[in-house]
């Protein structure tokens, strides 16, 4: 097909297209190999295809009867594993690395009929705003290929907003899939606990704030993922829920009138005159749908709950490169092959006890029931997906590459630019980012809706709301510079 046929697809609609008869998931494949070929030298977005799966969809295991049938994907270089390919993470450290075996959501997508063929860029431990390192790949924002995509989710950002797929994979620990969504003009959802499985390494206890899930330009496409993909593995630490309805049947009903809170003010942080002046515009638009829009914040301590996030980010990455270093039997990061703020996150957080955890577990359950009392009277919270304009490509400050010699003050820089998703991950609420606004350089700035645990589907219902007023033209129907079909 042309690659505007193929741009103006989902992934859904590639799937009626494979069961029509129409093309097969081989043309797909090679359609999607192509793409990359296309646009992968401006924009760095992938590490690896599998030219053996473009030749052959059903080598690794892929379900052709599965809802998507056959449709191309990326798998961030990240989380879920895939028997017997490399998974090197962004670092030089972990070149040459491959698993043993898949992870339970890998099963999950290839059941699905997500075709894996290839694996895309993030970066070190997915430990930062931006695969942005020349000594690995610097990944860029296919509507300005000057700026970053936010990350960690880079190269799938990039990927699907160029339009060589309709849906990849990616994970978010702290805003990792909503942030580079917003930056790129995706739709890009973090579904409550409970929903995708990190299993067999670790778990929604273990993992605590970490989330699976995928970008895509379609509410639907997300809404078909998450009722294919969701599901626990044997040995849960905790019962996995499911909707009372598959999301692709809700999504066909507008939601009741809600309750919308809007707001910028996220404790210390606040956005950009422009960016509040985008948020208002949106909420106006809400009100012109049928909704009740008012300006609300949740009741709790942002700088406690900032300062427990950042507690748990350094104890956690700390015991992943901890669990790296040990089958290499190396007692500390090595200098040249770890970047320097991953070997000070190291430094802070090897030793932490479980007094200094057990206070941060304090803080994130005072945070989560102040949240909970909020969303007993709003339905909905709405902000800008980040405070301030996405980063020129280079910009250290948010990079793992950065010289500064404290971690504190680093994190303090993440959350002045990134305040306004790392809670939903604290919470364990879902949250998505939706393409319906501009930043001042032109770039895409998503506008984030959050609601009370396990209402993921009240998002993906009001986002298919919108994305039906608007005919389906997020981002007001333009295309990045750098795209498939031409800018």
């Amino acid at each position: 097909m042309s690659w505007d046929e193929w741009a103006g697809q989902d992934a859904v609609g590639l799937a009626a297209l494979v069961r029509d008869g129409q093309v097969t998931p081989a043309e797909l494949a090679a359609q999607a190999a192509a793409g990359i070929a296309r646009t992968n030298p401006v924009l760095s977005a992938v590490v690896e295809v599998f030219e053996d799966v473009v030749a052959d969809p059903l080598r690794d295991g892929m379900n052709p009867d599965g809802a998507f049938a056959g449709v191309p994907y990326l798998m961030k270089d990240l989380g879920p594993t895939l028997r017997g390919r490399l998974q090197e993470m962004g670092s030089l450290f972990m070149r040459g690395n491959r698993a043993a075996a898949d992870s339970h959501l890998t099963g999950r997508i290839r059941e699905a009929g997500l075709n894996i063929l290839g694996r895309s860029t993030t970066p070190e431990f997915g430990c930062c705003s931006a695969a942005d390192n020349p000594a690995v790949y610097v990944t860029r924002n296919p509507w300005n290929a000057d700026y970053t995509t936010n990350g960690s989710s880079a190269g799938t950002a990039a990927m699907v907003a160029a339009g060589v797929l309709p849906i990849s994979h990616a994970t978010d620990g702290g805003g990792s899939i909503r942030i580079p969504a917003g930056a790129c003009g995706n739709i890009g959802l973090k579904v409550s606990r409970g929903v995708f499985s990190i299993a067999p390494a670790a778990s929604d206890l273990t993992g605590l704030v970490s989330i699976q899930g995928c970008h895509s330009r379609s509410v639907r496409d997300t809404a078909v993922f998450v009722d294919a993909c969701r599901g626990g593995a044997p040995g849960e630490f905790m019962p996995y829920w499911t909707a009372a309805e598959p999301y692709a049947a809700l999504i066909q009903r507008d939601p009741p009138r809600l309750r919308i809170a809007l707001s910028h003010e996220w404790g210390d942080y606040r956005a950009t005159p422009h960016f509040v002046a985008e948020l208002e515009r949106v909420g106006r638009f809400l009100e012109g749908l049928g909704h009740r829009v008012d300006w609300a914040l949740p009741a709790i301590d942002f700088r406690a709950a900032f300062a427990a996030q950042t507690r748990c980010y350094i104890s956690n990455f700390a015991q992943t490169i901890a669990n790296l270093l040990a089958p290499r039997g190396l007692d500390r990061p090595p200098e040249g092959l770890i970047e320097p703020i991953n070997i000070r996150i190291w430094e802070a957080g090897i030793g932490m006890s479980y007094t200094e955890r057990a206070q941060m577990q304090a803080v994130f359950n005072t945070t989560s029931r102040g949240f909970g009392a909020f969303f007993e009277d709003w339905d909905i919270i709405l902000t800008p997906i980040t405070a301030l304009p996405t980063p020129l490509s280079g910009t250290t400050e948010y990079l793992t590459t950065s010289d500064n010699p404290s971690v504190q003050d680093w994190f303090g820089t993440l959350w002045r630019q990134f305040a306004y998703t790392p809670l939903a991950n604290l919470c364990g609420i879902p949250a998505i980012s939706l393409p319906l606004a501009a930043q001042e350089n032109g770039l895409p700035l998503g506008i984030q809706a959050q609601a009370r645990q396990a209402n993921d589907g009240l998002l993906l219902q009001l986002a298919a709301q919108i994305e039906r007023a608007i005919d389906g033209r997020w981002n007001a129907g333009r295309r990045p510079g750098v795209h498939v079909a031409g800018g």
